[in-house]
């Protein structure tokens, strides 16, 4: 069922983004705004958040409303704007294969050489609308206004603690590894990946179809236990997947000082002379391929990506109990079962 619910998001996606484009006027305001925003949107994506939005509402309601797909649609928007954003703070050049916002931007740019601005600075406006774009669009669904606004304020939530896990994110960047938490990996975690993609959009859809408190904070559970364990899986991607599996550079994280539940596991197992390595690396600007051979080197002697792999395993364990006590529909129970291990196979 969730590739039967990609492959139609996929496809309203592109009739999604036309009726943006024209509600809004955006191609008679700026062909080149209107452009940017249609080639990133339109990228290829797992589009986990609609996915996961779509299943919480189903799980609970007897039929579809007008404007599901459009409300389900917002939160790949709104992730979008929050990439954009990312991308501008992490300095990165490529996003799903392709130029990030900015990078496509100053390339358009590069005839207006005297310009007092660049394409950073556009990109954050264009990821502004898009905000602005999400938050409408997720008013579209024609559901109980008393669940809609619940569910609103849960959508800006989520909006809003992503911004909080960016801002600690960036900051943990400043600090030594020696002197970080897991408490501290963690709230990252549960604020900038497992709050928004996972437990938002499942939480949202269901309390439109009118779930309980009761079955919400299940819901919820399972998605945070999910996220954390996806978060992981993204770290070790990050350093031992090759660039053309994640669509981004294999160095991006090392570069931007990430403190990550493996590197944290690491350094604490390391010896002294690996944690001096660790540290040289960390603290440089540039960093190569050879670099990233050695801290792959390091991770696997301390145990530091088999300890994630344990991990992984064990926070999926705990979204499973979540879920299993939860009054969803068996059928969606089991659909979310089997994708939560897919997902997460390392």
């Amino acid at each position: 069922m969730f590739i039967q619910l990609k492959n139609e998001l996929d496809k309203k996606l592109g009739k999604f983004i036309t009726d943006i484009e024209k509600r809004y006027s955006l191609k008679a305001i700026s062909p080149l705004l209107s452009g940017a925003i249609r080639d990133f949107v339109l990228r290829p994506g797992k589009r986990i958040r609609p996915i996961l939005f779509i299943m919480g509402y189903r799980g609970f309601a007897q039929k579809d409303p007008k404007g599901l797909f459009e409300s389900a649609l917002a939160i790949e928007v709104l992730h979008d704007f929050l990439l954009i954003h990312d991308d501008i703070i992490d300095k990165s050049d490529m996003r799903r294969g392709k130029p990030s916002m900015h990078t496509l931007l100053n390339n358009y740019l590069k005839k207006y050489p005297k310009a007092k601005f660049n394409g950073q600075d556009l990109a954050i406006i264009a990821g502004d609308i898009l905000f602005a774009i999400a938050i409408d669009s997720f008013l579209t669904i024609n559901e109980d206004p008393g669940r809609k606004e619940k569910a609103l304020r849960k959508f800006v939530e989520a909006a809003c603690y992503t911004g909080c896990g960016e801002f600690i994110d960036t900051l943990s960047g400043a600090k030594a590894i020696n002197t970080t938490k897991p408490k501290e990996v963690y709230a990252i975690y549960d604020y900038k990946t497992a709050y928004y993609t996972f437990a938002c959009p499942l939480v949202t859809g269901a309390i439109l179809a009118g779930a309980d408190e009761t079955e919400i904070k299940k819901l919820f559970a399972f998605g945070i236990h999910l996220g954390r364990a996806f978060q992981i899986k993204d770290d070790i991607l990050g350093i031992f997947a090759k660039e053309k599996d994640t669509g981004k550079p294999s160095t991006s994280d090392l570069r931007e000082n990430k403190k990550t539940l493996l590197l944290w596991f690491a350094y604490q197992k390391a010896s002294a002379q690996e944690k001096g390595t660790l540290k040289k690396i960390l603290a440089q600007k540039k960093i190569t391929q050879k670099d990233i051979a050695a801290v792959q080197k390091i991770m696997i002697e301390t145990r530091s990506l088999a300890n994630a792999k344990t991990k992984i395993a064990s926070l999926l364990n705990k979204a499973n109990a979540a879920l299993k006590c939860s009054k969803i529909k068996k059928e969606y129970k089991e659909i979310l079962t089997a994708y939560s291990s897919t997902l997460l196979k390392t």
